[in-house]
C-alpha cells in the first residue's frame, strides 16, 4: 500500500500553487465580489481537485515511466521501478483519483471542472502512447508546460463567475514561464546525467537534445514569457515597468542553480530549501505589491504617442 500512495507524489502537491496568480489576476481584473466564504470554500475545492487529477496524472506517469526511470541516478529508486505494481490495481486508482477530482470540481463551477477536464487530458497525451509527447524534443516541454497555463485558468475560473478569459498576454506570458521552467529542469538533468546514451535510454528526447539546444531553447522561452508578460503589466499598471528587472533577475538566478551539483530545479517541489531563491521571491512579491498601490506619474510617459521635445 505505501507504494501505491507514494506514486500518488503527494509532495508534489505544493506544485498546486502555481493557480495563485490567476486567482490574483482575477481578483485584479475582473469587477467580481465574492463573499468571503464563498471564496474560502472555492479555493479550498479548487485546490484540492487540482491536487487529485495532478496525483492521478502521476500514477500513470511514474506507471508508464518505469522501464526508463531505472536509467536515472535518483529515479531508480522509485516505487514503481523498485517493485512490480498491478497495473490493475494502478488503473483503479488512477480511475478512483480522476472521478474525485471531477466531483470535487463540480462543486465550484463549470468552467472550472472544464479546466481540470483539461489538465487531465493533458497527462494522458504527454505520458500515454501513441500520443506520448514526452518523448518528443520540445513538444515534450511545451505541452508538459502547459500544465502551467491550466494552473492560471484554474486559478481564475476559482474567481470568476462567468465565462471571460484573462488577457492573451498574461495566458501565452504564463505558459512560456513554464516552458523555461521545464528546459532549465531537463538541462540541470542532462548534465547531472553526463552521459548521452544513458540519458537518451531515460527520456527518449534527450536523444534528440544536446546540452546547446536545450539552453538556447530555454533561453528563447524565457524571452517569449518576458515580453508577453511586459506587455500584460505595461498595458494594465505602468508602475510595473519597474517589476521588469527584478523578473528578469529572477530567471538569471534560477538559471543559474540550474548549474549547482543535484540542483534544486530538477525537483521543483524541494525548491523552498534554496533560501537565497525564496528570500527573492518574497522581494518580489513586496516589490510588485508596492508598485499596485502607488502611482507615479513620470511613467506616463511610457504610454503617451507623443514626440518629446527637450
Amino acid at each position: 500500500m505505501r507504494n501505491y500512495i507514494q506514486i500518488m507524489r503527494l509532495d508534489h502537491w505544493i506544485k498546486q500553487f502555481f493557480i495563485v496568480p490567476g486567482i490574483v489576476c482575477a481578483a485584479l481584473l475582473m469587477n467580481v465580489h465574492l463573499k468571503s466564504e464563498i471564496f474560502a470554500t472555492n479555493l479550498i475545492l479548487g485546490f484540492l481537485a487540482t491536487c487529485l487529477i495532478a496525483s492521478a496524472n502521476y500514477v500513470i506517469n511514474e506507471y508508464l515511466d518505469a522501464e526508463f526511470d531505472k536509467h536515472h541516478p535518483t529515479k531508480k529508486y522509485r516505487a514503481a521501478v523498485k517493485q512490480s505494481l498491478n497495473g490493475k490495481i494502478i488503473f483503479l486508482q488512477w480511475l478512483a483519483l480522476t472521478i474525485c477530482g471531477f466531483c470535487v470540481a463540480t462543486l465550484v463551477n463549470e468552467y472550472f471542472l472544464a479546466m481540470t477536464a483539461w489538465l487531465w487530458l493533458m497527462g494522458i497525451v504527454y505520458n500515454v502512447k501513441p500520443l506520448r509527447t514526452k518523448d518528443l524534443a520540445y513538444l515534450d516541454v511545451l505541452t508538459e508546460s502547459v500544465n502551467n497555463m491550466i494552473r492560471l485558468l484554474m486559478g481564475w475560473f476559482i474567481v470568476a463567475d462567468k465565462f471571460v478569459l484573462p488577457p492573451s498576454s498574461i495566458v501565452l506570458g504564463y505558459w512560456m514561464l513554464g516552458a523555461f521552467l521545464m528546459a532549465i529542469k531537463r538541462f540541470a538533468e542532462y548534465r547531472m546525467i553526463e552521459n548521452p546514451e544513458l540519458a537518451a535510454a531515460y527520456r527518449k528526447s534527450f536523444g534528440q537534445y544536446t546540452e546547446e539546444s536545450l539552453l538556447l531553447s530555454a533561453f528563447f522561452y524565457a524571452m517569449c514569457s518576458t515580453f508577453f508578460i511586459g506587455v500584460f503589466l505595461v498595458k494594465y499598471r505602468i508602475e510595473l515597468v519597474l517589476f521588469m528587472p527584478v523578473l528578469i533577475g529572477l530567471y538569471c538566478h534560477y538559471f543559474r542553480l540550474s548549474f549547482k551539483k543535484d540542483s534544486a530545479v530538477q525537483k521543483p517541489e524541494k525548491l523552498y530549501r534554496e533560501r537565497g531563491l525564496m528570500l527573492y521571491c518574497a522581494l518580489a512579491i513586496i516589490l510588485f505589491t508596492l508598485l499596485m498601490t502607488i502611482k507615479i506619474p513620470a511613467l506616463e510617459i511610457f504610454t503617451t504617442n507623443e514626440l518629446i521635445h527637450l
